[in-house]
């Protein structure tokens, strides 16, 4: 019979990539000094991929068992998505009439989908993700403070010049 556990060096590479990829993600948010850092953004990835590793785990122990045991894993990524939104939502505020931390709460969703995808297994899967989400969150973000936002003030107010 075969064993349903993971290998241990399946699970640290998942889990190290789910961490590290969620560094990468927490990183950019701790620069801009943003609520969700480091070890936000790392504790959800990692926690995400341990969640689909226990849940597979599961899946496979009981499979060859009685089948009313089985479970849908489908059902565990929806409960750590349902988890990492409630997440993201505290970081989302309302201050002097505008909305901040959409961003951050964004990425602490993406974190989740890297630590899921991490947890299946799918490395290649958690890398474009963490990729693109860092092009997002950095190379656009600028675009759109320096290029965007300048194009909406007067332009005796940009960055304090007169004209």
């Amino acid at each position: 019979m075969e064993s349903s556990e993971l290998p241990f060096m399946d699970m640290l590479i998942r889990l190290s990539v789910a961490t590290g990829f969620g560094f990468l993600l927490g990183l950019e948010r701790e620069l801009r000094g943003k609520p969700a850092g480091l070890r936000s953004h790392m504790l959800v990835a990692m926690g995400a991929a341990a969640f689909v590793m226990v849940g597979m785990h599961i899946l496979f122990a009981t499979a060859t068992g009685d089948p009313s045991a089985r479970i849908d894993p489908t059902r565990i990524v929806e409960g750590v998505i349902g988890g990492i939104g409630f997440l993201g939502a505290g970081c989302i505020i309302q201050a002097r009439g505008s909305v901040q931390g959409i961003t951050t709460g964004a990425s602490i969703w993406i974190a989740g989908a890297v630590g899921v995808a991490s947890g299946i297994g799918n490395l290649s899967l958690a890398a474009l993700l963490s990729a693109f989400a860092l092009i997002t969150i950095a190379v656009l973000g600028h675009f759109e403070k320096e290029v965007l936002n300048d194009r909406e003030e007067p332009t005796g107010a940009r960055r304090g010049r007169s004209q």
